[in-house]
């Protein structure tokens, strides 16, 4: 039997050859027509039980399904959500570490920090996942029907009103803030340790208002507190008898929480494109709608460029009140 051997050159060739066949075949194996290739990771940076948290739950379950790999969530909570945004800076841009976080960790977190962190810099965004307007909240025994006559009971008595908020430099105490500054009133800010302490002080007469993001729909449904007005652009669909801020006379007054997806940079378009595109049909889903309701929340979706837009835009605005108001968190 004849053995043929190969030549030097035709052998070297050879070589070659299936080197580039394996450097294809790891290439395709890490190509982004390949994602997700493995369970994805989204940091919150909010403890589970919060809106932050139960949203992001609630979307994951409907990604889990369209994506074909399990969406984890992992609580990182600390610095208004500063811990979770470092986090997803230093992971790899392969598209299985995401954040969920509300905008104000990009357009409000640099204003209030001493932190090299810059989201808009270091994060690419993807998509909002939802939204949840804000709601001028009196206490039960408050003489006011509506923020108007709010308006000129504190100017009566400058000074003796207080407001309630979930801390200092969160969106709900940024609203109460805008708040003032569109009415020109005076009222003491009483910062808590989240929205549900700060509301029940609120209930029980021990601060006089609070910018509530939709935990006290049982409370006004039922008269145990007093919803003044909307402090967004337009009226809640949840109440859309009562009329927003602006339609009250004080324009300004508007501030809604939105919620949105970052990347770490680098990560590839295609990862990113698919993305979004993912969390606009879950957030067109019937079922979802109806489960963010529950928050008193909208699964209201923006695609990247709108995203950016919006982050530009309520980054201009609260950077300016956090400097006019001299707000500060540490």
């Amino acid at each position: 039997m004849a053995i043929s051997f190969l030549a030097p050159a035709r052998l070297r060739r050879a070589f070659v050859a299936l080197g580039c066949l394996a450097l294809a075949g790891a290439a395709f194996a890490q190509s982004p027509a390949a994602w997700p290739s493995k369970p994805i990771r989204v940091v919150v940076g909010f403890a589970p039980g919060g809106s932050t948290d139960v949203m992001a739950r609630i979307l994951a379950q409907s990604l889990t399904e369209s994506l074909g790999q399990t969406v984890l969530i992992d609580n990182k909570p600390g610095a208004s959500g500063n811990i979770s945004a470092a986090e997803v800076v230093r992971a790899a841009p392969d598209g299985h570490t995401l954040l969920i976080a509300p905008t104000s960790v990009e357009t409000a977190n640099p204003s209030l920090f001493k932190s090299t962190l810059l989201p808009s810099r270091d994060l690419s965004p993807v998509a909002t996942v939802g939204r949840t307007q804000m709601y001028l909240v009196a206490k039960p025994q408050m003489n006011a029907k509506d923020a108007r006559e709010l308006v000129a009971l504190a100017r009566a008595k400058p000074g003796t009103f207080s407001y309630a908020s979930a801390g200092t430099g969160t969106p709900p105490h940024l609203a109460c803030e805008l708040f003032k500054q569109a009415t020109e009133v005076s009222a003491t800010h009483v910062p808590y340790r989240g929205a549900a302490p700060a509301l029940q002080d609120v209930l029980s007469g021990q601060a006089d208002f609070v910018c509530d993001p939709g935990i006290a729909f049982p409370h006004i449904r039922t008269g145990k507190a007093k919803l003044l007005g909307i402090v967004s652009a337009k009226r809640s669909p949840f109440f859309p008898e009562v009329p927003a801020i602006g339609e009250q006379g004080f324009p300004g007054a508007d501030f809604d929480i939105w919620f949105g997806m970052w990347a770490p940079n680098g990560t590839p378009p295609e990862v990113l494109a698919r993305m979004s595109r993912e969390i606009g049909k879950a957030l067109a889903q019937p079922a979802l709608k109806s489960r963010y309701a529950d928050l008193g929340a909208e699964p209201v979706a923006m695609d990247t460029p709108e995203f950016r837009k919006l982050l530009a835009e309520e980054g201009a605005v609260l950077s300016a009140l956090i400097a006019r108001q001299k707000i500060v968190v540490d």
